[in-house]
């Protein structure tokens, strides 16, 4: 890291306050382009990621931090590692994105330190404690030992392993002079990363749940250029995918993982194919100030486009891309947050793209001098035994299943109607009836004529604007003014109908999530208001 009431496809049975975390296994529809873990291993066909049987595999991962002083993955004081692995599970995400220092790999003498005497010399004589009580395996382990412990619990749950080589020195991430950031810093040799990354590569070599291995976090510093960029990573890919040809090599960009524009002009080249992936940061702080400054439907536009210019354009050459880290405070006080999440949820409906949330964590035993620091980003709360945010985590689910994935004669085309605000999609509750939000694996196919009529694939029945603050309609008489519909405003998320004397209202959404229609906001240079509810996005969808 570089500094709703409705439970439709995601429900969680009742939490308490004061007891354990209670996560039920997460009602996602099944998916013919979703895999099971055992076909393993991944490689890529074209844009995507695909498991042996040439199925897409979407990467739904969340980051666990293991990279910094104490080099152990964090909670292992607060719950079972069994349990935490299962809760992964339970909520929805099929990979974690663990990270490691490139000190675990090539210093014997620290990675052979039990974790019992690392975090008595860390002065974390009462981590050691919940770690006795709730881990009693793992206390006495060696810390690399303790690191492939981690690794086979996600195993036997199921969970993919994607080995992110975060730092070098371990220590908390990312500074601009913390000597970790670019090759040639004080803690950065390249030639001790390379046989790091090899070493990391080959002791997971035959475990089926690494299926890959990104080879550096967060680039940066006064030091970063494109020459040396192009002189080091792909060693480093050849390194990795000598020492195992069955990962993913997933190559980082520049300025905190924020740029890969440079590679539209001078392709990677490596000696072997279908394993390559790219990967990229997207935080609402990676934008500056805009989403403050600017109206939300402007700074979407503005944004959106941005991340196409420096990331997102690899889908479009064949390359796979994958976003990993992103995620906000999920205390959700910043209207900035609120509105970059949306605009967010938005292209990752568009584009599909493989992800990695930041983060499970709760609290760390250590970072930056703080004992028991509370993440409030995590999934997890500081005891890690609540969710943090379940609204939050319903709404993620709305991408952790895949809408599109390799084309071939058999698969049909159609659309959905995404609301980036809930992770939910445009249902039809019966013919003549309301529309509502719902699961995006039970919604009808739709698509959007050059006549600009929202209809039902294969049906006569189109969408229909009402009265403001009333339902929206589906009905057969697709000729009229009001069953015409046009994306408005600059982010081209809202869409906007005439109603009678001309005047024009956007879809939204009502009580219970009914779809309705409003007047629609935001359109003019305001940058107090929130469009958000009033945010859709018209997504592809491929289907077996």
């Amino acid at each position: 890291m570089g500094r709703y009431s409705i439970s439709y496809s995601l429900v969680f049975t009742t939490i308490f306050s004061t007891l354990p975390l209670f996560i039920t296994t997460i009602f996602l529809c099944s998916s013919t382009l979703q895999t099971k873990v055992e076909s393993l291993p991944l490689s890529t066909n074209g844009r995507w990621i695909v498991n042996e049987n040439g199925k897409r595999v979407k990467l739904a991962c969340v980051n666990w931090v293991s990279h910094s002083e104490t080099m152990l993955a964090q909670g292992l004081n607060k719950r079972p590692l069994d349990e935490l692995s299962k809760s992964i599970k339970d909520m929805g995400f099929n990979c974690v994105r663990l990270t490691w220092p490139i000190l675990l790999a090539i210093n014997d003498s620290l990675a052979s330190t039990t974790i019992r005497d690392h975090f008595h010399s860390l002065g974390l004589n009462q981590t050691i404690i919940g770690l006795q009580k709730k881990n009693p395996s793992i206390v006495d382990l060696p810390l690399i030992k303790a690191f492939q412990a981690v690794v086979d619990s996600l195993g036997k749950k199921k969970v993919m392993v994607i080995l992110d080589n975060h730092v070098s020195q371990p220590l908390w991430c990312c500074a601009q002079t913390d000597g970790n950031g670019f090759f040639g810093d004080k803690y950065f040799d390249p030639d001790l990363w390379i046989k790091g990354l090899s070493k990391m590569a080959n002791m997971f070599k035959g475990v089926s749940n690494v299926v890959g291995m990104s080879l550096r976090n967060e680039l940066r510093g006064p030091r970063q250029n494109v020459p040396d960029w192009y002189r080091y990573m792909p060693k480093g890919a050849e390194a990795v995918h000598a020492a195992n040809p069955n990962v993913l090599v997933i190559l980082s960009g520049l300025s905190f993982d924020n740029d890969l524009a440079f590679i539209n002009s001078k392709p990677v080249t490596l000696s072997f194919k279908g394993k390559l992936v790219f990967e990229v940061h997207w935080y609402r702080f990676s934008d500056g100030d805009i989403w403050s400054k600017m109206n939300p439907n402007q700074a979407c536009k503005e944004i959106t486009g941005n991340v196409i210019r420096k990331a997102g354009y690899l889908l479009d050459k064949g390359w796979p891309l994958f976003v990993s880290e992103f995620g906000i405070d999920l205390r959700e006080t910043g209207v900035d947050d609120h509105r970059y999440f949306n605009c967010f949820m938005a292209l990752a409906s568009e584009l599909d793209f493989d992800w990695a949330l930041w983060t499970l964590v709760g609290s760390y035993y250590l970072r930056e001098g703080v004992v028991e620091l509370n993440e409030y980003y995590g999934i997890l709360d500081s005891d890690w035994n609540h969710i943090r945010n379940p609204g939050f985590l319903q709404k993620v689910s709305g991408i952790q299943l895949p809408f599109q994935g390799p084309d071939s004669p058999e698969v049909e085309h159609d659309k959905v109607i995404f609301h980036p605000s809930t992770g939910l999609c445009v249902l039809r509750k019966s013919v003549f009836g309301k529309l509502i939000l719902g699961p995006c694996s039970n919604s009808d196919g739709w698509e959007f004529t050059p006549q600009n009529i929202l209809s039902i694939k294969g049906s006569r029945y189109c969408l229909q604007a009402n009265k403001e603050g009333k339902p929206a309609r589906l009905r057969k008489n697709c000729s009229i003014f009001n069953a015409k519909w046009e994306l408005i405003s600059d982010s081209k998320l809202q869409f906007s109908s005439k109603i009678r004397y001309n005047s024009s209202v956007c879809l939204d959404i009502g009580y219970k999530n009914i779809i309705v229609t409003n007047a629609c906001k935001c359109v003019s240079i305001d940058n107090t208001c929130d469009p958000g509810s009033q945010w859709f996005k018209l997504v592809d969808r491929t289907k077996s």
